[in-house]
């Protein structure tokens, strides 16, 4: 049953000479990989508006220039992490960048920060979108939460099945977004230009503003370049692109850059045009759609096309979470298991990770976005600061041919990094704080994992681990309940080994119940050797596991190998397994853990 669902979700496993056909082309991969940097415009410009709001609408003419200065470090760092393609072309971004400059624990700051911000990508993108939904048809408001688990299941089993069918349903959405918001600009900008829209919306620009600082400007382009999130997921997903995967991840790079930059601007400065003030609610891009064409089928394809793109931008988390996984796998400091492909040739492990820390990210804020987007943003500058530092010594270390330039776009796409990174500290500190603590942890996390991995390879090791003991002859305990078929086979089976010694044991809760089996069984088996243990407190692991401790200690004086041989009998149906008391199972799972016992299991299967 498990079987048929898995297959009717997820659909038929791919072979691994089929690899190939799940690299992705530019087309698909700027709708997977930039949806994240894409929607941010949906929000990004709205949180200059918040920041702004705080000292008066008078204030919002600010957005422009603030609105440049964003576009301005976007420039930065698209040119950085197109040196960061061609420098690293086996993906990685930040992480890679950071350990092989910086060093292993930079490295492993930019990598920790980076899975959680994929983390947060799909609650905040997920959250966002849903807020959107609930902005048209405020009677769901209620059910964020609900509705944005939802749609994260749903992208979990998407991506299950694979990149190339992921890509192949969620590119038409974010095309859709494009389209609607260069027709919404469009017509904004012919409104403004025409005059249909009135003078007295907006404060002109220049107007001064009582109670503007620096401090509050600064707030606002850090709040602003939440915008950029998203920027660096490409530089990630290189080993997705078809070949020759580092131009083609460049071009699309490049591409994506040129859509933010005109999406941003668009909405700014219709944001200030129409004198746009935030709302709880209802979002600056509603309310601007909402402006300019009121509420008719061209507000409800722009609200509906965002709240699909704020949700589908959560695959960019989905695309590059399991491939910086890999990387950190690969080098030992998370466990291995997200080395491995699923039945679709994705990293499923990875894959169905990120979908249940995302839901548990959204039940623990509500699905609100504003709490979630500075965690968020703050995740994403932490790597983008360590990378463009990481670049700047490798230029200064090796100076190739033209390093300057690329030097100089390092510089100022680390410096502008760095100010906004601070900016968040010292704004929002009672939101952004949980960083400076799990980070630390994170980085412990990782360094545990790689010295356990290398503590087992030590001990695996042929030329290093201990010799093992020469063994003069094996000793039998088979533990049994009663007279049956599973103890008869179980029986022949340590017989047809021919061991030095077979002993039965079997634990017993009355005196005489002990009694009556002792002389059944001598009837029964008498070449073999039977111990009765009397259990005063019902417990047969407690005078089972001691006997086998006696056994064990006096078989290792003598050299002996102890083995425990479990008698299971496995039902017909997988269910059945729920109508027995699994005591096999239980005494197993304990020994497991006991030094110099060998343990085996001898099923019986039942025919109904």
């Amino acid at each position: 049953m498990f079987t048929n669902i898995k297959r009717l979700l997820i659909g038929r496993p791919l072979k691994s000479a089929e690899l190939g056909e799940q690299k992705i082309n530019k087309t698909k991969a700027l709708a997977i990989l930039s949806s994240d940097a894409l929607s941010s415009v949906a929000y990004g410009p709205e949180q200059i508006l918040i920041v702004l709001i705080t000292v008066g609408a008078a204030a919002f003419w600010y957005s422009i220039p603030i609105a440049a200065g964003v576009l301005f470090l976007l420039t930065a760092l698209i040119m950085s992490y197109r040196q960061i393609i061609y420098a690293y072309p086996h993906g990685g971004g930040a992480y890679v960048v950071s350990k092989t400059n910086l060093g292993v624990n930079p490295g492993l700051v930019a990598g920790g920060s980076l899975l959680v911000d994929y983390i947060l990508t799909v609650a905040v993108s997920v959250s966002a979108g849903t807020d959107a939904i609930t902005s048209a048809f405020p009677t769901l408001h209620d059910y964020n939460v609900e509705i944005a688990i939802v749609f994260v299941i749903f992208l979990t089993v998407l991506n299950l099945r694979g990149v190339t069918e992921s890509a192949s349903v969620l590119a038409y959405p974010v095309y859709l977004f494009v389209l609607a918001l260069f027709i919404l600009i469009g017509v904004g900008i012919f409104n403004i230009l025409t005059g249909d829209v009135p003078q007295d919306l907006h404060a002109p620009i220049g107007t001064p503003v009582a109670g503007i600082s620096l401090f509050i400007l600064l707030r606002a382009f850090a709040s602003g370049s939440s915008a950029l999130t998203g920027v660096e997921a490409i530089s990630n997903a290189i080993p997705n692109f078809k070949d020759p995967a580092p131009v083609n991840a460049a071009r699309t790079l490049m591409m994506m850059g040129a859509l933010l930059a005109i999406l941003f601007s668009g909405i700014v400065t219709l944001a200030y045009f129409y004198g746009i003030v935030p709302k709880a609610e209802v979002t600056v891009v509603s309310q601007i759609a909402e402006e300019t064409f009121g509420r008719n089928f061209m507000y409800f394809f722009i609200q509906g096309t965002t709240a699909l793109i704020l949700i589908l931008a959560a695959n960019t988390g989905y695309s590059a979470f399991p491939l910086l996984a890999v990387n950190l796998a690969k080098d030992k400091f998370i466990p291995r298991m997200f080395l491995v492909r699923g039945d679709r040739l994705g990293y499923s492990n990875g894959i169905i990770i990120l979908g249940l820390a995302s839901i548990f990210l959204i039940v623990a804020f509500h699905a609100e976005t504003e709490h979630l987007i500075p965690l968020y943003a703050v995740g994403v500058f932490v790597p983008f600061t360590l990378s463009q530092t990481g670049m700047m010594l490798k230029w200064l270390r090796e100076k190739p041919e033209g390093w300057v330039p690329k030097f100089i776009i390092n510089t100022t796409g680390a410096l502008i990094s760095f100010i906004v990174t601070m900016m968040f500290f010292l704004t929002k500190f009672s939101q952004v704080w949980s960083i400076l603590v799990f980070l630390p942890i994170i980085v412990l996390i990782f360094h545990r994992i790689k010295k356990h991995y290398e503590a087992v390879g030590d001990q695996l090791r042929l030329t290093t681990c201990e010799p093992a003991l020469e063994i003069k002859g094996n000793v039998m305990i088979v533990p049994v309940a009663g007279m049956t078929h599973v103890v008869d086979n179980t029986l022949r089976y340590a017989k047809s080994l021919n061991p030095d010694q077979i002993i039965a044991v079997n634990v017993s809760f009355g005196r005489e119940d002990q009694k009556k089996f002792e002389e059944k069984w001598e009837q029964w088996q008498p070449d073999i050797r039977l111990v009765t243990l009397h259990s005063y407190y019902r417990s047969i692991l407690g005078p089972l596991t001691k006997f086998v401790d006696t056994v064990a200690n006096k078989a290792k004086e003598n050299d002996y190998q102890v083995t425990v041989v479990i008698p299971q009998f496995i039902p017909k149906k997988g269910w059945h397994n729920i109508l027995h008391n699994q005591s096999s199972l239980l005494i197993r799972s304990y020994l497991l853990y006991k030094r110099d016992i060998v343990i085996a299991t001898v099923p019986f299967h039942l025919k109904k």
